[in-house]
């Protein structure tokens, strides 16, 4: 699996006006209903729901939220660059700026966990998030993911 089988070119933003996780789920939503034609507030409710059992900050500005989605064929993904970090809950406690939104089908197990630890994989090195942060640009930050999972495959 390659990041760039679950994230397409136009589901990559630079926010610069979200203030809560609330906010950031809700433009979440409307990101990827407009890349696989869902509704975008099924989409937040399911983040929500998830965040609920904990939240999904990995640490070091990273946050990993994800859902399944009835009506969904295939894993696919958001990546947003926050220009201004917002309180996530992180386990350590440190605010996010770069967040990956993961949903997949409801009956997607094991292609769902394979993502998220792609994902998860990816956004751990310190460099890729470095030049995430770097490049406030869209078609740049999508080159850097899907050329950092082509790095790590050698």
């Amino acid at each position: 699996m390659q990041l760039s089988s679950i994230l397409k070119p136009e589901a990559v933003r630079v926010l610069s006006a979200v203030s809560s996780k609330k906010r950031l789920f809700q433009e979440i939503g409307d990101v990827a209903a407009n890349a696989v034609d869902l509704n975008p507030q099924a989409i937040v409710d399911s983040l929500l729901e998830r965040e609920s059992l904990g939240p999904t900050g990995v640490g070091h500005g990273v946050a990993l939220p994800h859902a399944h989605l009835s009506g969904l064929e295939e894993v696919c993904g958001v990546f947003v660059l926050l220009e201004k970090p917002i309180d996530f809950g992180s386990v350590d406690r440190q605010p996010v700026d770069l967040a990956f939104a993961l949903f997949a089908p409801e009956d997607a197990g094991v292609e769902h966990l394979k993502a998220l630890a792609l994902v998860s994989r990816t956004l751990r090195e310190a460099t890729v998030c470095a030049k995430l942060r770097a490049n406030p640009d869209p078609v740049k930050i999508y080159a850097i993911l899907t050329e950092s999972h082509s790095v790590q495959a050698a």
